[in-house]
């Protein structure tokens, strides 16, 4: 565990998850071995760190604490989080930093696909904060960081991962007239472990804009993940995969939830590999296209084989 201290900023000594630094501490089992990973060293990291830097980017690969950073950065496959590194939420299981976001940047869009063009990434992975402070919740931004890559990288396929967009009329059609070749929105939890995980959204608004995706227009791929470990019992999950199908989503992602320090939701338990792989094959039954379910899968983690298995698996439906 560490204290919460932000170490990325100009003020380091600031509190990076102000609303939490009175909480009592939560403590969470020792981690079994399947969840061990190894530390970033090698050369393709820190060239990926590189480039990240010298176009001013922020990835939530660092800001999210990732176990599979330098897995990924190895193979330069970072996930951009656009928007500034200040997220509107304070959800008590994410680890980015929480407060009162700066201005957006005119030209972030464009260092989003010069960096996409460096890393000669086939496929790109664009997240974002929850911008609740401007009047699209930021989709306008979205959108034109779609457009950028598409101009600067035409062969590169686009994958979002978007935020709720609640109370923002009219900003979900914006990010879909772009056209990425893969929505996602996350779920986070279960139904009943939102007030206390996720008390910012609201899960039907969720499911309903997945689902809303899909009436938009039908050829973009929709994906959405949980984690578990939360407190969630397996008949909630079952029934999170039952709502998403029902919305048509595509993919579905599950992975363990890991408590980034002490004074976030703590870890209620560690699922096993078995158990995920039974999560897998249910999920599977249950007509998703693709299914990644495993202790450390995360929504960007091995995207761009996944989204070529996601267009193979409809290819085959429509054969």
């Amino acid at each position: 565990m560490v204290t919460i201290v932000d170490t990325l900023s100009n003020t380091p000594l600031r509190p990076r998850h102000p609303e939490k630094a009175n909480r009592p501490d939560s403590i969470s089992p020792a981690k079994p071995s399947w969840i061990r990973v190894k530390a970033p060293t090698t050369r393709g990291y820190a060239d990926t760190r590189n480039i990240v830097r010298e176009n001013g980017l922020v990835t939530v690969c660092e800001e999210a604490g990732c176990p599979n950073i330098g897995e990924c950065w190895d193979k330069k496959h970072a996930t951009f989080m656009i928007m500034g590194d200040t997220c509107t939420r304070a959800c008590a299981f994410c680890n980015v930093k929480t407060g009162l976001p700066a201005a957006l940047d005119a030209g972030e869009p464009e260092h989003v696909a010069e960096a996409t063009f460096k890393l000669g990434l086939a496929h790109v992975v664009v997240t974002s904060v929850d911008r609740d402070d401007l009047a699209d919740g930021g989709a306008a931004h979205i959108a034109a960081t779609i457009r950028a890559i598409r101009a600067t990288c035409p062969t590169t396929t686009i994958e979002v991962l978007t935020p709720d967009f609640l109370r923002k009329d009219g900003a979900l059609e914006q990010v879909v007239a772009a056209k990425p070749d893969v929505f996602n929105h996350n779920l986070e939890t279960v139904p009943s472990r939102y007030l206390s995980v996720r008390p910012g959204a609201r899960y039907f608004h969720s499911i309903r804009l997945l689902q809303r995706v899909k009436e938009i227009d039908p050829t973009i791929f929709t994906k959405s993940g949980i984690m578990v470990g939360l407190g969630e019992q397996r008949h909630e999950v079952l029934q999170v995969m039952d709502d998403l199908r029902s919305a048509e989503v595509d993919f579905l992602t599950i992975g363990q939830y890991l408590q980034p320090t002490k004074k976030h939701q703590a870890v209620m338990a560690y699922v096993t590999p078995e158990e995920f792989s039974n999560y897998e094959t249910v999920a599977y039954t249950k007509g998703f296209l693709m299914v990644s379910a495993s202790p450390l899968t995360r929504s960007s983690h091995h995207a761009g084989e996944d989204f070529a298995k996601l267009k193979a698996a409809r290819d085959a439906l429509a054969r």
